[in-house]
């Protein structure tokens, strides 16, 4: 059997690579054979069968022999005892390089999952930066597990379908890579809403034959007229993929019925010339909508992307979608960036694919002032990953932006001193105010003074590109940076007393530095100085601090979460009262629930003895228990309780804090999700934030954590969520 995977990957690459030597290739499948020996994927299968199927997508895409050795082994460093360095003695240091790239980082400590997964990200775009082929491999690895999803949990599958549609396929979209970017799609959607997916698959079977037979009568139209006109072209009828029609339905609230380009027709031709004449041809066959004609041959997307675009007026009165390309023109559309390699045995790419790919390096130089794991990501979609508009400076150079962009954005975009000069705009010849969002085709002309004056804080509010806010960001920490840092230091200070810190903490350099370095600030006072100018949030490093100095108090007091409750010696039993908390050694003691951290049956607990109103119960890990255990005089105060295995039913107050990408329907989902745990919700705090960031504060009652936990665990399945949290103070 592995003699027969290993022939079918050796004749995949001989089918472009006729006289190279792969005896390298060989020898990788045979070392990921044994490495991975014993090793089983959750299907029950080989575990190696993942990173042979990985080596043959790569393979299809026809990349050098390098690649296909990365692909074979990247999962080694990662799942067995093999070492980068043995990596680097068996085959060579750029395949090294290549299987680092790919590796994730599970061996290091992060404070959450979310924090591993962006500096995984991270890791690998410094890699991309570098190599492509990085990406390249880890789009092929992402792609077979998509594809053997159905082992997993349903979490996992959710969970894992949810990234691959927010980072991956908006990657491979990125990287022009069409074919791999709709099969992501399609596979994760089928994950995400199967009930959706499976109605599109069903509805578009019923209706295909009807479909196909008014598709092949305008594509026997074009033959003829092509024909004609003496014009050499291949004619193809194209089905949307699924993913495309969900969107359409989702974001238009439409049936499958009213959408009308659901398969379009493609035309590909031998030259530019060709494409033009090919359009005018069916301009005259076919009336043309009017403000739906795309021409990429002109006006390139940034992935690459060429082709006319136009929306016709069929038989009948039907629309249908034409796209009009040349044969390069069509495998860059499928393939993007593996269109463009060049096979040669040691090489990483030509000049020419470096300057497509100057995004990447731009997206690492915004990275580096992006202090949390939240903003990379808000970040990577923001700038990346969202549709583009394409503006004209006044001497007719294209500048692509985010949909949304502002001409601050289009100033920065320039260049710093463009923007720090900036005193206004006018598009299209007309002034407009720095809120105006750029549309398609928009001439763009910035007004400056004659000396840098700096932005306006408010700026951060309005522009829409990271690149543009850390500019602006740049600005402000290099004026009033004095009066930055005592203003921060006191908002930091107010937030630590506030929450019961002591200030040692702050002073404590070994202590605070790891914190600050996880921020991206090099110093305390560059910390202080971000918060003065409104670069961090101040409650947002405050509550990962609370949490340090959460675990430095035990230490420092050698306590475990588990011995904070210390009994009281009394020689009467316990007993349980109507709260459904037993405390040691006290008989019919009035119990009451403590509101600053709100324990719910399944947390551990500990109570405190009060002066007159009986035994709170807190919360093990509530930041006022662990002071009064370092407390000498409190720690008396301290004693044992425990939930009662026959808990009285009733409802328990818990605050769950969501953060999101704001959106239409976003409060109703989150109340749908808690309805349907039969949650009652006693209040609700909606705001907007940064970076169009909706926080909503939910105060809800339940019965015991296991409920609280899966009502969590569906709001973070919710569309754009990034973090749900339990309050813990």
């Amino acid at each position: 059997m592995k003699g027969n995977e290993l022939s079918t990957l050796l004749e995949l690459i001989r089918k472009y690579n006729k006289t190279g030597d792969l005896s390298m290739v060989e020898k990788a499948y045979n070392f990921a054979v044994e490495k991975h020996k014993g090793q089983k994927r959750k299907s029950g299968e080989p575990f190696v069968n993942h990173p042979i199927q990985v080596a043959s997508i790569i393979a299809e895409m026809e990349f050098d022999t390098e690649s296909i050795c990365a692909a074979l082994l990247h999962d080694v460093v990662e799942d067995t005892d093999s070492t980068r360095e043995d990596i680097v003695r068996e085959f060579s240091e750029t395949i090294a390089m290549l299987v680092d790239g790919v590796t994730k980082l599970d061996k290091i400590p992060y404070s959450s999952k979310e924090e591993q997964q962006v500096e995984t990200l991270r890791k690998m775009f410094f890699a991309m930066a570098k190599d492509i082929r990085v990406i390249v491999i880890k789009l092929a690895d992402r792609l077979h597990n998509m594809r053997t999803l159905k082992y997993m949990s349903e979490d996992r599958q959710r969970a894992i379908s949810r990234e691959t549609l927010e980072v991956y396929s908006p990657l491979a979209h990125r990287l022009g890579m069409s074919k791999i970017k709709m099969e992501l799609e399609d596979l994760a959607l089928r994950y995400i809403d199967p009930i959706g997916y499976y109605e599109i698959v069903d509805n578009i079977a019923q209706k295909r034959e009807e479909r196909e037979r008014y598709i092949s009568e305008i594509i026997e139209i074009l033959k003829q007229k092509l024909d004609e006109i003496h014009i050499k072209a291949h004619v193809e009828g194209r089905a949307k993929h699924f993913y495309s029609i969900y969107r359409k339905m989702f974001m238009q609230n439409k049936t499958m019925d009213e959408l009308y380009d659901l398969f379009a027709v493609r035309v590909i031709v031998d030259s530019v010339s060709d494409c033009y004449a090919v359009l005018g041809m069916v301009h005259e066959l076919y009336k043309p909508l009017p403000g739906r004609f795309k021409d990429y041959i002109a006006m390139p997307k940034p992935n690459m992307y060429q082709s006319l675009h136009s929306t016709l007026i069929g038989p009948n009165g039907t629309p249908f979608e034409i796209q009009i390309r040349t044969w390069e023109m069509h495998q860059i559309a499928e393939n993007g960036i593996a269109a463009h390699w060049k096979y040669k045995e040691g090489k990483s790419g030509t000049s020419d694919m470096d300057e497509k790919l100057e995004w990447i390096k731009n997206l690492l130089e915004i990275q580096k002032d992006t202090t949390n794991p939240e903003d990379f990501m808000q970040t990577l979609k923001i700038d990346m990953f969202s549709d583009e508009v394409f503006v004209f400076t006044p001497k007719g150079d294209v500048i692509s932006l985010p949909v949304g962009s502002t001409p601050i954005d289009f100033a920065y975009k320039i260049h710093s001193a463009v923007g720090n000069k900036m005193t206004g705009a006018k598009v299209n010849g007309k002034i407009v105010p720095l809120s105006h969002e750029l549309q398609n085709g928009d001439f763009v002309d910035v007004i400056t003074s004659s000396v840098p004056h700096g932005p306006k804080i408010d700026w951060l509010k309005i522009c829409k590109t990271s690149e543009a806010r850390n500019k602006i960001n740049q600005w402000f920490r290099k004026v009033n940076r004095e009066e930055n840092i005592a203003a921060g230091k006191e908002t930091i200070e107010k937030e630590m007393t506030k929450n019961g810190i002591p200030q040692k903490y702050i002073k404590d350099e070994d202590f605070v530095n790891p914190l600050i370095k996880r921020y991206g600030f090099g110093s305390l006072t560059d910390l202080y100085a971000g918060v003065g100018y409104g670069s961090i949030n101040a409650n947002k490093f405050v509550t990962r601090f609370i949490t340090e100095c959460k675990n430095r108090q035990l230490q420092e007091h050698e306590i475990t979460p588990a011995e904070l409750a210390v009994p009281i010696k009394v020689k009467t039993t316990s007993k349980p009262n109507t709260s459904g908390v037993a405390v040691e050694g006290i008989e019919n003691c009035m119990v009451r629930f403590s509101h600053c951290c709100n324990p719910v049956p399944g947390d551990n607990i500990v109570g405190y003895v009060t002066r007159g109103r009986g035994v709170a119960v807190h919360r093990a890990d509530c930041i006022n228990m662990i002071n009064a255990a370092a407390d000498e005089n409190e720690r008396n105060r301290l004693i044992s309780v425990h939930w009662e295995e026959d808990t009285p039913s009733s409802a328990f107050r818990s605050m769950i804090t969501l953060t999101a990408s704001d959106r239409v329907n976003l409060l109703v989902d989150i109340m749908m999700v808690i309805n349907e745990a039969k949650a009652p919700v006693t209040n609700v705090n909606a705001r907007t934030g940064k970076n169009e960031l909706a926080i909503v504060e939910v105060t809800t009652e339940i019965g015991n954590t296991s409920q609280l936990d899966k009502i969590m665990n569906n709001l973070k399945n919710l569309k754009g969520v990034i973090s749900v949290v339990r309050r813990r103070q």
